[in-house]
């Protein structure tokens, strides 16, 4: 009831309020003091006036105003008088002007020069611009003298309230966690008012819920979105649409307001278990599926997103936990269930399994609700397939000593087929494994058996491959490894490990050893190697040498005597049986060669040659040998420097005074023209070097040498012109020694009974003075200087 009287009286003061704010300007805009005079000085007329009205205390500006306010937005019929300006030197007379400057001077504001009123003309805006700053002066009017300095006032525009909220920011959009309790905090939003917060009431504002209860609240001051009902559940409703309205005034009748959204959406939290679509499954599986191959999928459905909703899958009972396994498929959630070990038709078919789903990320908050996992049971059923053959073992060791007999069996595979159907097996033998085929084995009882000879020391091992393939069906093949390993067998005889050769010394002592020798065997006893060193027997009194055996296995050859000179033998042959403790034993015989060299007096082999007593003292063979080898290359390169000097190359181009191509030939008598053969030696044309029959180019060098064509023999004097130009275009055309470049050559002579008739002047009937050369300056610009010049020496010789 205190609260209805509350908004009943403000209805009702409210309006009151308004005429208060909208009259209250007006009644300060006249001035207030008019007691006050202007500074004394400010002109002779106002002078006499002072001293008339004999005012006795200090003198001080004459201006008489309050601050000047002007409402917003006020419009009507005429001018708002906004204020008077007026000073005290006037007495009411129109001697005075009162001239206003500033902002918005003659445009927004205008004052009467006479009254001194100052009008607003236009409508004004706080939020535009709130205060102007002008200025005023009092001058005369007939002069325009200034009466006073200029003063500066300020007029403010008051503020109505004319503007509504708004939510600069919005809409918004929040979150909030589902399950959350009443009071939990969601978001705060925020509006501006553009009117005067200091001014009245009017940038006061209250916030409230106009859509969106009951479920948030809001702090009408604050503005802080609350939770307002607990236990809200994603799952039922995700999204909520909430309208906050903003009012200014303070929330009260006539005040403005303003509306924004805010989208509240709640976000998830692990507040449900996992769940099993159906609780029993059913699955069926090949036998002969891969390994890690999945044979099917279950689903645990979560209501919740996210990380909360990921579960693991696990098998926990069930009589396949150690044949199944069951993985989390990471992008949609399912438990795949995969073969981990081979399955068996015949052995058993079908399992039972018990699959539980656990959520990862539990919520404390939440247990009380219950475990957060499920459980459902899968039966897997085996179906039958038709399997490949399995052999016994899945390798094959067979051992067979390298003199085992052709045919001889050396092992044997088994193989059966695991179906009900048992069938036939086949075996064969992979031949990539046996390219030489060594082997062959039995394709119906997999006896392995030896097609060639084998030699253990040429290779120990054979890697074979054996296949099985079931008779009914070629498709069902199984293969296996088989090692066939080659035993021993004393078939080689030992032999000396080095080349068999040692180096005795001249001043060697008796009983000295010369060489230590050693012998290896192809063969690889069980035991090791054990050999017998000893010699020919018609050379076991040798008078020499004789041999030890050392206990490493070695043989040591010692000189029975001293005194061994290479001039008098310089090459001793000790031949030695070897053999060794096999069975059979085998023994073979080998040559000692034994050098004899000269040695320095601590042992150290220096020659071993019998020339080297020949040789001059200082100088060994290396030395001679050296020298010549010298000389036989300085011999070289004289030769060939000689050669090369004869074969140097000539020029491209020989040049030969005899070249009649290259000589001017003169004649002082003229001749009686082309036809007159007998005024000069027609042979004078010809090559000299042409009368053999071969015509060489001596301008170049032919890279190529040809047979020489036949010659022609020599012209005589009389011959026709016509025809010996003929002869030399035909040699010039078919000469194959030709340069590759164009090779120019004239002849003047076009023959007999020429429609051209001679080119000879000697016999022409006509000369220069009967030549009119007038044409030549019709040909155009390029013969004009030419006919001038023949015009010239016409003019000359008549002149």
């Amino acid at each position: 009831m205190p609260e209805r009287l509350t908004e009943m009286l403000m209805d009702t003061w409210t309006p009151l309020i308004i005429l208060w704010i909208t009259v209250l300007p007006s009644i300060y805009m006249a001035p207030m003091n008019q007691s006050q005079v202007l500074p004394s000085g400010s002109s002779t007329g106002l002078k006499r006036l002072n001293e008339e009205q004999r005012v006795l205390h200090r003198s001080k500006r004459g201006w008489v105003w309050n601050q000047m306010f002007v409402l917003e937005e006020f419009s009507g019929p005429e001018p708002i008088l906004v204020g008077r300006l007026h000073t005290d030197l006037d007495p009411g007379s129109s001697k005075i002007k009162y001239i206003l400057s500033g902002d918005g001077a003659g445009t927004i504001f205008v004052i009467n020069d006479k009254t001194g009123d100052i009008h607003a003309m236009k409508r004004l805006d706080r939020e535009e611009k709130a205060e102007y700053t002008l200025t005023a002066q009092a001058v005369d009017r007939d002069t325009n003298q200034p009466l006073e300095p200029p003063s500066e006032f300020i007029i403010k525009v008051q503020d109505i309230n004319d503007n509504p909220p708004e939510f600069v920011e919005g809409p918004y959009h929040a979150t909030v966690p589902e399950m959350s309790v009443v009071g939990t905090f969601v978001t705060k939003v925020t509006a501006t008012d553009a009117d005067d917060p200091v001014y009245g009431n009017s940038a006061k504002l209250v916030y409230s819920i106009l859509e969106g209860q009951p479920y948030f609240s809001i702090e009408p001051h604050t503005a802080i979105i609350k939770t307002a009902l607990p236990n809200m559940d994603r799952e039922a409703k995700e999204e909520y649409f909430v309208v906050i309205q903003a009012k200014d005034m303070g929330g009260h009748m006539g005040g403005l307001s303003g509306t924004t959204t805010v989208t509240i959406t709640l976000t998830d939290v692990n507040d449900n278990p996992p769940k099993f679509a159906q609780s029993l499954y059913h699955f069926s599986v090949m036998e002969d599926v891969a390994l890690g191959e999945p044979i099917g999928r279950v689903k645990a459905n979560d209501l919740d997103i996210g990380e909360n909703a990921k579960s693991s899958y696990d098998i926990i009972e069930g009589d396949g936990m150690d044949i199944f396994e069951i993985t989390t498929d990471a992008q949609t959630q399912d438990g795949i269930i995969r073969v981990r070990k081979p399955l068996d038709f015949e052995t058993k078919k079908s399992y039972t399994l018990k699959v539980e789903a656990a959520n990862i990320h539990i919520d404390p908050r939440f247990l009380g609700g219950g475990p957060f996992k499920d459980t459902a049971t899968v039966k897997i059923v085996v179906e039958d397939a038709d399997e490949p053959p399995v052999f016994s073992s899945p390798s094959y060791l067979l051992e067979v000593h390298e003199n085992a007999a052709l045919s001889s069996v050396l092992g044997q595979v088994t193989a059966h087929d695991p179906d009900a159907s048992s069938s036939p097996i086949r075996f064969s033998i992979d031949r990539h494994t046996d390219l030489e085929r060594q082997f062959n084995i039995n394709a119906e009882d997999g006896k392995i058996t030896l097609a060639t000879p084998l030699d253990r020391e040429t290779s120990t091992w054979h890697n074979i491959t054996i296949v099985a393939t079931e008779t009914r069906n070629h498709s069902q093949v199984s293969r296996v490894p088989v090692a066939i390993k080659v035993l021993d067998v004393n078939d080689n005889a030992p032999e000396f490990a080095s080349e068999p050769e040692a180096f005795l010394c001249e001043n060697g002592k008796p009983g000295q050893v010369i060489q230590i020798v050693s012998a290896i065997d192809k063969d690889d006893p069980k035991n090791g190697h054990y050999f017998l060193y000893s010699l020919l027997p018609e050379m076991v009194n040798n008078p020499n040498f004789t041999i030890k055996k050392n206990e490493d296995n070695t043989l040591s050859i010692l000189a029975k005597h001293s005194g061994f000179s290479r001039q008098k033998q310089e090459l001793y042959l000790l031949p030695i049986v070897i053999s060794d403790g096999g069975t059979p034993p085998m023994s073979s015989t080998s040559t000692l060669t034994i050098r004899v060299c000269g040695c320095s007096s601590d042992g150290v082999v220096q020659s071993c040659n019998a020339e080297a007593y020949v040789l001059p003292i200082g100088l060994s063979m290396g030395a001679l040998i050296a020298i010549l080898a010298c000389i036989v290359l300085l011999l070289v390169i004289v030769v060939l420097f000689v050669t090369l000097r004869r074969h140097k190359n000539e020029p491209l181009i020989i040049k030969d005074d005899e070249d009649v191509r290259e000589n001017i030939i003169r004649y002082d008598d003229e001749g009686g023209g082309e036809e007159d053969t007998e005024a000069f030696d027609i042979a004078t044309l010809q090559n000299p070097d042409g009368i053999n029959g071969f015509l060489p180019r001596k301008d170049i060098k032919p890279d190529l040498q040809f047979m020489p064509r036949q010659g022609l023999a020599p012209v005589p004097n009389g011959v026709d012109v016509d025809e010996f130009i003929n002869v030399r275009l035909h040699e010039a055309d078919n000469d194959p020694t030709a340069p590759p470049y164009d090779s120019i050559q004239i002849y003047g002579y076009e023959g007999k009974g020429s429609a051209a008739g001679s080119l000879s002047s000697l016999e022409s009937s006509t000369s220069d003075s009967d030549q009119n050369f007038d044409y030549l300056s019709e040909w155009g610009p390029r013969f004009k200087r030419l006919g001038e010049l023949y015009s010239v020496g016409e003019s000359d010789k008549e002149t």
